[in-house]
């Protein structure tokens, strides 16, 4: 049974003032002019670009290192920003450990690849600290385009409509823009309001309108905005959250990890966010990771990660798994909740797990069982697509496995209707590959109008 529950609890400001500060610092500070031309020197400039290959986005990675070598960082922002506007934010949270600097030959040969992400970062930091808008607005179309969702997707797309001279209206259901970048990415990822001064740059372009706190379904429905508009593109993410499909869930101190992250992300004062003493976070997946290692920042003595499967089946990948052990956290595998243990007045006191194996392919129990002591639980076994607020039209959208249909050019079944991001099946749930759907998007849209 669970032990020692006079010690439970969830409480706020565990730890100093200053303690906040420091852990929530930067994870990966700015580098300095000198470190940025050392790391590029470190380059071969590939002529086959394994490393741009792997971007989804396509930036010519080379190319913006070269002009960084050559004292140009306004010229290698310009080249990340003409395929990837968001490529500050991409710079801080894409896993570059998996993509681009997984194939840098330096990686191949010395397990030490260039630090590509880093490297993006000082490029676009400089451009935005010294300049505005890189790019023009063509001529007016009088083309009207209605975005869904201010995320990573909907910005992207509404950027590069905007370039094509087109007018562009983007709708959010909450009270701020930036969607996952804004509310669902650790804070010690993206410091100083970055999230919203990356919004003001793109909206700077000009031709964008942004309507906050108006839902979908809510306030207007689907069959409204393609009677309003010469086309509509859905950027609305994974609103949805899986449940563990336990009994109990709604005891005291059973959380949503995507909640309480956004929770995170809007606190003023740190110090009274309240955080568990004993916590134990279910998945293996980065928003799992983001849970547990910021736990561990606000306070928790133990953190515990537990996942049903082998460490090598995390979507999580290697170096987010040694950082959130770097931090304290505890990672066990091949485990699977089956029970939530309830203490004194309807309060979370522990979560009772078994062991797994897998046989023939298929993960079963084994039957063997153990108890974690955990006074706050938080659920990050994924998120779902909520179709409702697109449903119930004379004409509806396909769905496959739950999200919406779309061909290579992100187009729906219905001939004025794209869609991008985590909502579509297929999508990589990653900032990175919700831009490139939006630009994908936004060029098929530009063809489409007749422009």
């Amino acid at each position: 049974m669970a032990s020692d529950n006079r010690r439970s609890q969830i409480a706020t400001g565990r730890l100093r003032a200053e303690d906040y500060s420091e852990n929530f610092s930067d994870l990966h500070p700015l580098l300095s002019p000198h470190e940025a031309y050392v790391e590029a020197d470190r380059c071969y400039f590939c002529h086959d670009a394994p490393c741009m290959n792997a971007c989804p986005t396509s930036i010519d990675i080379p190319k913006f290192i070269r002009q960084i070598q050559t004292g140009n960082p306004i010229g290698s922002a310009r080249t990340i920003f003409e395929q990837n506007i968001l490529g500050g934010m991409c710079a801080r949270v894409c896993p570059t450990e998996t993509l681009c600097e997984q194939v840098c030959v330096r990686e191949e040969a010395e397990g030490k690849p260039v630090l590509i992400g880093q490297l993006q970062r000082f490029a676009t930091d400089h451009y935005m600290s010294h300049r505005n808008q890189p790019f023009d607005r063509a001529a007016a179309t009088s083309k009207k385009i209605a975005v869904i969702g201010a995320g990573p997707a909907g910005l992207a797309c509404a950027h590069r409509l905007a370039m094509h001279g087109h007018d562009v209206a983007i709708f959010d259901s909450r009270k701020k823009p930036g969607g996952l970048n804004e509310y669902g990415i650790a804070a010690y990822k993206t410091v100083n309001d970055f999230a919203q001064r990356e919004v003001e740059f793109v909206l700077s372009i000009g031709g964008i309108t942004l309507e906050t706190g108006k839902q979908l379904g809510r306030d207007f429905t689907l069959e409204d905005l393609r009677s309003d508009y010469d086309a509509v593109f859905l950027g609305l993410g994974m609103s949805g959250v899986n449940k563990l499909g336990l009994d109990a869930e709604d005891l005291e101190g059973c959380v949503d990890a995507v909640d309480y992250i956004a929770d995170l992300r809007q606190a003023p004062d740190l110090a009274a966010l309240p955080v568990g003493r004993n916590v134990v976070v279910i998945g293996g997946g980065m928003t799992a990771v983001d849970a547990a290692v910021q736990s561990k920042l606000l306070g928790a003595e133990t953190v515990t990660m537990v996942y049903r499967r082998g460490a090598d089946r995390m979507n999580a990948s290697e170096y987010e798994q040694e950082l959130a052990q770097i931090k304290g956290v505890k990672i066990t595998c091949w485990a699977q909740p089956v029970r939530l243990v309830e203490g004194e007045k309807g309060k979370l006191a522990g979560v009772e797990f078994e062991y797994t194996r897998e046989a023939a392919g298929k993960l079963e129990g084994t039957g063997e069982k153990f108890i974690l002591d955990a006074d706050m639980v938080f659920k990050a076994i994924g998120q779902k697509f909520d179709a409702g607020p697109i449903n119930g039209g004379k004409q509806a959208l396909d769905l496959t496995g739950g999200r919406i249909k779309v061909d290579e050019s992100r187009r729906t079944n219905l001939a004025d209707v794209w869609a991008g991001g985590d909502c579509v099946i297929g999508g990589d749930d990653l900032t990175v590959a919700a831009v490139e759907d939006g630009k994908v998007a936004a060029e098929a849209i530009n063809k489409f109008l007749g422009s």
